[in-house]
This record gives structure tokens, C-alpha cells and sequence, in this order.
């Protein structure tokens, strides 16, 4: 399926548009996903046990807890493994830990960065490191899918997604698979409020607003909403207005953008000051030093 035609084929109701992060932003889910999920399915197939000390605290930093955190999940593992090389306990423990250059070698050159596209290039291209990549994320889709349910939305965010409905085009732009985002948003009965559902089979985030929103609205009437360094890189590279959900405070945040950002953002006063601002705040709650360097 050609799923960035949905985007291009996009046609505008209102005169403004809203692209939504869900994981960490809409649904508080990141923690639970990583810390129960991604984690310990990676520590199993990568076979990590012998440094799974190491492993999570490097793992929550990256995807939780710095510039990183809310990346695709690829992109992610290989900026895990890259910092663990430096760790000084693996250096000196002389443990060996997994080569992904074939992995790398697939993030260099695919644009969607899926389960389905890093299954056709694995069958295509077998590696045995590279099968512990494809087992690891396909094993993760899977609990997910089985295990993880009734976690709501933010009540703030619910409120928000009500009521932008009736004023803007609104999306979700993710790296999460399409699959895990559905399941979610219409077990919570809230897809309604939205035209599309685009995940990592779409594309990239950049992609997203570039496809669904670029040329059919003004510049300053396209925002983008959420809760990581990716998403305001999207919003930077299409040139776009942008709300940071602050992590640990994310209900406050969809408070503050009900009662604030969105009167704003309609009323065009949103650029300039006012978003510096939140710009400023957001980047104090994204480190980019581990804790562990200083």
C-alpha cells in the first residue's frame, strides 16, 4: 500500500492544521512501552544479561530522558549501542556487544523505517545480527499488541483533540507502527477527531507535515504538537509553528495550550516570543549529556 498518497491526497476543511505526536504525548504510554517492552525484549535478544544494568540505564536515557527520546526506534537502538561502546564498565568488562552495521547500512538508504521494510531488506540481505534486529522489534510489536490496553488518553489532551475538530485538519504524525496506533485510538474512541493516522510506514515526521500540510495551508497556520526533539525538527525543517508537551508535566502542557497556546495559534500571535519561550523550557527538559558523563 501506498500509504503517503493518503497524505498527499489530503484535502483541507479548515484553514488550519494540527499534527499530533501520540506516544508520550497523547497517550502515557512511553515509559510503560520502553521500561516493560522495548527493554527487556532487547536485554533477551540481544543478549545482553550480562550487562543489563548498563543496558537499561543507557536505553531509558536515550528514549526517555534526552534529545532522543520519542525517535524511531531503529534510529534509536543504533544511538543506544553507539553510547554503550563508549560506556567505560563495558570497556573494561571486555564484553562483546552486537555489530549493527547492517543495520545502519539499512537506516542509510530506506526512508521508511518499519517492521515490513526491515523484513523485505533482511530476507533480501541475511545477517545474523541483523535477524536479532528483526526478531527484537517484531517480538516487541507483538506484546505490545497483546499485553498493553486501557491506558487513556491525558485528560487535557482529550479535551484538546474534542475541540480542534471543529476549527483544524489534525493528524497523528508518528514513528510508531500503524498497527500499534490504531489499536489505540479507536480503543479510546478518539480517531473520529482526526483525518489520518500516519505512522513510521509513512514516512518520517518531516515527511508527514511536508506531504499532508506543506502548500495547503500558510506556513503559520500549520502546528505541530509534541513531546520530543523529532517532532519540533519536523516542525523546523517544514518551517512550521510548533507546542512542546514537556515530559513528567504533559497533562499541564495540553492544559496551558487549551487555555493558551490554541487562542494564540489561532489568532496568530502563536510565532515570535510566545513560542521561544516554550522553546526555551522544552529544551531544559531534553538533555543531551548522560548522566553518567558528568
Amino acid at each position: 500500500m501506498d500509504y503517503q498518497s493518503l497524505l498527499k491526497e489530503m484535502k483541507p476543511v479548515h484553514n488550519y492544521f494540527i499534527g499530533i505526536d501520540s506516544d508520550g504525548c497523547v497517550f502515557d504510554t512511553m515509559e510503560v512501552k520502553q521500561k516493560e517492552f522495548f527493554i527487556p525484549d532487547g536485554i533477551k535478544y540481544f543478549d545482553l544479561f550480562a550487562v543489563a544494568k548498563i543496558v537499561r540505564e543507557t536505553w531509558e536515557f536515550v528514549n526517555l530522558y534526552s534529545v532522543y527520546r520519542g525517535g524511531n526506534r531503529f534510529i534509536s537502538l543504533i544511538k543506544i549501542f553507539e553510547l554503550l561502546n563508549k560506556r567505560a564498565e563495558i570497556i573494561n568488562s571486555g564484553y562483546k556487544l552486537p555489530d549493527l552495521t547492517s543495520l545502519k547500512d539499512w537506516v542509510k538508504t530506506e526512508t521508511k523505517l518499519s517492521n515490513a521494510s526491515l523484513r523485505d531488506y533482511f530476507e533480501s540481505n541475511y545477517n545474523p545480527e541483523l535477524e536479532k534486529v528483526v526478531r527484537w522489534t517484531e517480538a516487541v510489536n507483538r506484546e505490545i499488541s497483546e499485553w498493553l490496553h486501557d491506558i487513556p488518553p491525558f485528560p487535557n489532551a482529550l479535551k484538546v483533540i474534542e475541540r480542534l475538530n471543529s476549527f483544524a485538519d489534525s493528524i497523528v504524525i508518528s514513528q510508531t507502527p500503524l498497527e500499534a496506533l490504531e489499536s489505540e485510538w479507536y480503543e479510546h474512541n478518539i480517531k473520529q477527531y482526526i483525518s489520518i493516522i500516519a505512522g513510521q510506514e509513512h514516512g518520517t515526521k518531516a515527511e508527514h507535515i511536508a506531504l499532508a500540510a506543506k502548500g495547503k495551508y500558510p506556513d503559520d497556520k500549520i502546528l505541530m504538537i509534541g513531546d520530543a526533539k523529532g517532532d519540533l525538527d519536523a516542525a523546523k525543517t517544514n518551517k512550521v509553528l510548533f507546542f512542546p508537551i514537556i515530559p513528567g508535566k504533559e497533562n499541564k502542557s495540553w492544559e496551558r495550550f487549551l487555555n493558551e497556546g490554541l487562542g494564540k495559534f489561532f489568532y496568530g500571535k502563536f510565532a515570535g516570543e510566545y513560542q521561544e519561550n516554550l522553546l526555551y523550557e522544552f529544551r531544559l527538559s531534553l538533555p543531551d549529556t548522560p548522566p553518567w558523563e558528568k
